[in-house]
């Protein structure tokens, strides 16, 4: 299936026809030239990031069954405008305002809680990369490290110098020549921690905005959208945002090497949201908050 002739969202067993998806805005031309000046980043040692104590035991990690640590929060319509407005207002992004808060969230938990937080960014590459199927991957990703003192326009400002640099680039075309690996060299890649440029804290993705007409009235389709990237024993943390029907959502799940607690999880969105709605409060002349919830499972 192509792009122009439809793509199907699954949720809950169903799915709607979706036209056409979101392509790839940074003006960044496709280019090898990123991957050759990255090369040297790939001989030094990763900046690692402990984790201090987390409540919970950490637990097997298993191929057939989800990790257990999972919580999320969904948005009213109204506080899913007032953060667009304030964002725009501000002259960031969403992503970075949002980015910003998790990372403050989830600081406290650090063994060293004075350091950076990297995080890993999909990059959508669709409109510049072309698939022999419109399912295989068309993404790459920056990285970006959060220090206990930047700001949402610091944060905002690292992600585009990012991009600006062709980082995703340099990833998308690294991942490419690795497709003629064996199994047994990606194996010994991963063993000794050379199948990325940078140890990352987790991912942090956000999957967009997506029928804000909400002309989507399928039942299998109703209700709030939730999204969250993979975790790996290297990349421990997802964090997914997605805004369905105007209403964002916010997903959090912890590799079970980490725990298995949903306490853990369900804490740290509680606080993303409160520092959320504490910035909010200081942007916005008025901010009301309209009734939204959270949960964990």
């Amino acid at each position: 299936m192509t792009a122009s002739e439809g793509w199907r969202t699954f949720c809950a067993g169903g799915g709607a026809e979706l036209p056409r998806l979101t392509q790839i805005k940074h003006p960044a031309a496709p280019s090898w030239l990123p991957l050759l000046k990255s090369a040297p980043r790939m001989l030094v040692p990763f900046q690692r990031v402990k984790w201090g104590r987390l409540e919970g035991e950490p637990g097997p990690c298993s191929r057939t069954t989800p990790p257990p640590a999972v919580a999320w929060h969904v948005f009213s319509e109204g506080a899913t405008t007032q953060i667009r407005r304030a964002c725009r207002k501000a002259s960031f992004t969403v992503n970075s305002f949002l980015l910003k808060h998790l990372s403050k969230a989830v600081r406290p938990y650090l063994a060293d809680q004075s350091s950076f937080v990297p995080w890993m960014i999909p990059v959508n590459l669709r409109g510049k990369v072309s698939r022999e199927r419109d399912t295989q991957n068309h993404s790459s990703y920056v990285s970006v490290k959060v220090q206990s003192y930047s700001t949402v326009r610091n944060i905002h400002s690292d992600i585009y110098s990012a991009l600006s640099r062709g980082e995703h680039w340099a990833n998308w075309y690294s991942y490419r020549a690795s497709s003629g690996l064996t199994d047994g060299l990606r194996k010994q890649l991963l063993k000794m921690e050379r199948c990325t440029s940078q140890w990352n804290l987790g991912g942090f993705s956000n999957l967009g905005d997506w029928d804000a007409e909400k002309k989507i009235t399928l039942s299998d389709c109703a209700g709030p959208w939730l999204f969250s990237p993979p975790v790996l024993r290297f990349q421990r943390l997802g964090a997914g945002c997605v805004t369905f029907q105007n209403r964002l959502s916010l997903t959090l799940q912890l590799h079970p090497e980490l725990t298995t607690s949903t306490e853990t999880p369900k804490a740290w969105v509680q606080s993303w949201v409160k520092e959320i709605e504490m910035d909010l409060a200081s942007m916005l002349p008025e901010p009301v908050i309209l009734p939204s919830w959270t949960a964990a499972c």
